[in-house]
């Protein structure tokens, strides 16, 4: 749990935050970790160290806890980039248009993808019930592995986010009213919810049953605390408290530093819990505390790796190559080898050819159908996946959701 900081306040920040560059490349890594845990659920690398599945082995349990952390990262950073970007004098009607015109063009894009690409290629039957369930964004609240799976199946953390999305402008409102005092006392509490769901999940009726050898976990217990939109949104809350925490100048338990030191152990230690603890618990502190010292770094303008074009350019296309990325690697390996395992070097050649090709379809994703959407119709001068400042004449400066995230910074009016 988050022990609470000294009561000695820093500096508050200047009345116009700056564009989170660091956030925005880190975005990108952590959407490549995704990728290579992806990349290990394939049967490409022939020695069983690398290999996810049926039981993950010695390396790829390293990379699986990194697919779960880069997904809670998204989460936090969700809540704290769209609590960091308000705009006074916005409306919940525009928030939520410009979240629809942000996730869904690319989500029924690779959802066409994956319905074509399927039925064949594989010759799988296209299920009315799933395609409805996942147009709409609606799966992750089904427990069936079938329904939250179907089509694309990462898109199931954009299932998450339009529920993140349709709260917020209701939950920036209370949370804006805690005093800065007593943030700190409610960000341990969001925690301590978030340490208690692996216990409530064993309690979930039937939840011993159909084991899943690749979940480690029974599936239900996988489902309730991995897939379930209300219980992810516990991160997305710690994440707009996160956001106050570091607008209102309180002092942080630890800098960037041992930010870093924190999430690199849990990152280590996170495999190794029992439960379903892997899936957000073991990393929520850490990470909180590394978007929020990255934050108050940007504020401070140190300088950073991560404030260069080609990171940030990544950071923008980090959307499109997360939806793009999983379609690439189960054809892509259809059709390069046809199901064939390799020694390492050729099995590493093959992965970082599937990148390349996932960066180029998201590059086109981004520069064709996400800019050209958001300018035409979101009335963002600049859009896209990335983190993207508001008009000058805003208040504050405004930063683009992250990659699972919406568009154009915006909020409703408090």
């Amino acid at each position: 749990m988050v022990a609470s900081p000294s009561t000695r306040a820093e500096a508050p920040p200047p009345a116009v935050p700056p564009h989170l560059n660091s956030l925005t490349g880190t975005r990108f890594l952590a959407a490549m970790a995704v990728f290579g845990f992806h990349a290990l659920c394939t049967t490409l690398f022939a020695d069983k160290t690398w290999q996810m599945m049926p039981v993950p082995g010695t390396f790829a349990s390293y990379l699986w806890e990194g697919n779960w952390a880069s997904v809670s990262f998204f989460f936090i950073l969700s809540g704290f980039v769209l609590t960091w970007s308000m705009r006074p004098g916005d409306t919940t009607a525009k928030f939520w248009r410009r979240r629809v015109l942000k996730i869904w063009p690319n989500h029924l894009l690779t959802f066409a993808a994956a319905a074509i690409l399927f039925g064949t290629v594989l010759n799988m039957g296209f299920g009315w019930q799933s395609a409805l369930l996942n147009v709409s964004l609606l799966h992750a609240f089904f427990p069936p592995l079938e329904t939250w799976t179907a089509f694309n199946s990462v898109s199931w953390s954009l299932s998450n986010e339009a529920f993140f999305y349709l709260l917020f402008p209701f939950l920036v409102r209370y949370i804006g009213r805690i005093r800065p005092q007593r943030l700190w006392a409610w960000a341990t509490g969001v925690i301590a919810v978030i340490f208690l769901v692996p216990l409530v999940a064993t309690l979930l009726p039937g939840a011993g049953g159909m084991f899943q050898p690749w979940t480690q976990s029974p599936h239900l217990e996988f489902w309730f605390t991995s897939k379930f939109p209300p219980v992810r949104l516990l991160e997305f809350v710690f994440g707009i408290i996160m956001a106050r925490i570091v607008l209102t100048g309180r002092r942080l338990p630890v800098g960037v530093g041992g930010s870093v030191a924190l999430t690199a152990f849990a990152y280590v230690v996170g495999p190794h819990l029992p439960l379903t603890y892997p899936q957000a618990a073991a990393t929520v502190i850490p990470l909180g505390l590394l978007i929020a010292n990255m934050a108050r770094a940007d504020l401070s303008r140190r300088p950073s790796l991560l404030h260069g074009r080609v990171m940030v350019w990544l950071g923008e296309v980090s959307f499109a190559f997360y939806m793009c990325h999983l379609l690439v690697i189960i054809f892509g390996t259809i059709w390069l080898t046809g199901g064939r395992s390799y020694d390492f070097p050729a099995a590493l050649g093959i992965v970082a050819l599937l990148f390349l090709i996932s960066l180029a379809l998201a590059a086109a994703m981004f520069h064709l159908v996400e800019q050209p959407i958001m300018r035409r119709f979101a009335g963002t001068r600049r859009a896209g996946a990335a983190l993207v400042p508001a008009p000058a004449a805003a208040p504050a400066a405004a930063e683009q959701p992250p990659a699972l995230a919406g568009v154009a910074p915006t909020t409703p009016n408090p």
